[in-house]
């Protein structure tokens, strides 16, 4: 049910509009305190407020500016008998929907709160909808509706039973890990361990050891023997993240092991057979990685039998309301908040913002957003600043409506190292990639 709470000194006026709005769907609460009011808007939650402008204790604007805050998806309606632009303006920037006259029009009262009963509860079901809507659009975790997303969920089912080896293309930020978790929750080798593993944060001198492990004395520091990634996987699946980013000398070494299942340890003569499924990702055009010489081509060839591309996020925006709903449903959990979605405001900023850091960055943003939030809706001022700001769009130029995926991140990273005080090691940490991917980011 709608709830309406009308706020007036003057008692006559109450009974007048809880008279002219009786209807089946809408409950009406009054109160000719506004202290009382504010309690009752702060405990009942009431999608609508009238409130008098004029009153002793407190004026229609000051009560306005405590509702928006308590929760700014409320419509507010101020009424008064003291007409004024100046009022009116002011009273719709702080975030009035309406402003009448009194004595009050009943008929047009009475339009006006029902087209306002009817966006509430349209707004409910809409909520009830998508809510419905993400869950059934819940596919192993990852959630998409986009012919894009479709055809990435068909792929998974089909590859998920039969691959050894998978190569999972996409921008930073895309989910790419979700769909390596995926292709293994689909596998025969679904009960064995998923491990993964960060190429680009590798040292070049213990991608090997990492990978395959080592024994005792094989080297300065080697106190004991050590299992590798591989041997952890075994049975299982193991996720090779940023593969592009990988030593060329160690990728030879990468070969073997993924030809013939099979590791040897640093400082070991013995050969050890394993059992692993390998899932690589990249953000890089491995082609032309291999192209350049930057990429072993046998290696390339090895991993991509199956090549999965994820879409971004600016790919597939009809995907955007039901992430928001998602991430906005988790960390209403994990805060441990009843928050039930967006304020008009805050959605359009975050329709119009292009999200060059993808499922990512999104996710940041509405968990930082929901950490802040005060009310049962998200708003504008809950968003970080470089989403609610006009100049967080400022980077994709208006005459340039469409450009790459590529050229958005390069404008993106551009933008946050500006941000960092061209500070290199603390972007790349905000943009989680390497200094090698940052680097490339950056070049022209």
């Amino acid at each position: 049910m709608v709830r309406l709470l009308a706020i007036d000194d003057d008692r006559q006026s109450l009974d007048l509009i809880s008279s002219a709005l009786e209807q089946d769907g809408l409950e009406i609460l009054t109160a000719e305190d506004p202290e009382k009011g504010l309690q009752l808007l702060r405990s009942l939650r009431p999608q609508i407020v009238l409130v008098d402008l004029m009153m002793p204790e407190m004026t229609g604007l000051e009560f306005l500016e405590h509702a928006m805050e308590a929760d700014p998806s409320t419509d507010v309606i101020l009424m008064t008998a003291h007409y004024s632009t100046e009022s009116a303006v002011e009273a719709i920037q702080k975030g009035a929907c309406d402003y009448l006259n009194k004595p009050i029009a009943l008929d047009r009262l009475q339009e006006r709160i029902a087209r306002l009963v009817e966006e509430a509860e349209a707004q409910r079901k809409a909520q009830a909808l998508e809510a419905e809507l993400t869950h059934a659009c819940n596919f192993q975790g990852i959630i998409g509706r986009s012919p894009l997303m479709l055809d990435v969920f068909a792929k998974i089912r089909r590859v998920g039973p039969h691959f050894r080896n998978v190569l999972v293309s996409g921008a930073t930020g895309t989910g790419k890990e979700l769909v390596a978790r995926a292709l293994h929750s689909l596998s025969p080798a679904a009960k064995g361990p998923f491990v993964a593993c960060n190429c680009a944060a590798l040292a070049e001198a213990l991608v090997e050891s990492e990978l395959f492990g080592y024994v005792r004395g094989a080297f300065t520091g080697a106190n004991q023997d050590r299992t590798g990634l591989f041997e952890f996987a075994h049975g299982g699946t193991l996720f090779l993240d940023e593969i592009g980013e990988m030593p060329l000398a160690a990728q030879a070494k990468l070969l073997r092991a993924v030809q013939n299942q099979e590791v040897q340890r640093v400082g070991s003569p013995s050969v050890r057979k394993v059992n692993v499924r390998i899932v690589a990702a990249t953000n890089r055009d491995l082609r032309a990685a291999v192209a350049e010489k930057e990429f072993r081509s046998d290696l390339f060839f090895r991993l991509s039998m199956v090549e999965l591309k994820v879409p971004t996020l600016a790919e597939r925006r009809e995907d955007l309301p039901l992430l928001i709903r998602h991430f906005i449903e988790q960390f209403s959990r994990e805060y441990g908040k009843n928050i039930t979605g967006l304020t008009r405001r805050a959605g359009t900023a975050l329709y119009r913002y292009p999200w060059p850091g993808n499922i990512r960055e999104l996710e940041n943003a509405i968990g930082s957003a929901c950490m802040m939030a005060q009310s049962s809706s998200v708003d504008i001022q809950d968003l970080p600043e470089f989403i609610r700001s006009p100049a967080g769009c400022a980077d994709a130029p208006s005459h340039h409506p469409l450009i790459s995926s590529d050229e958005m991140q390069k404008l993106h990273a551009r933008k946050v190292l500006e941000l960092v005080g061209d500070d290199k090691i603390k972007a790349a940490e905000i943009l989680q990639v390497s200094r090698a991917t940052l680097y490339r980011m950056l070049t022209p």
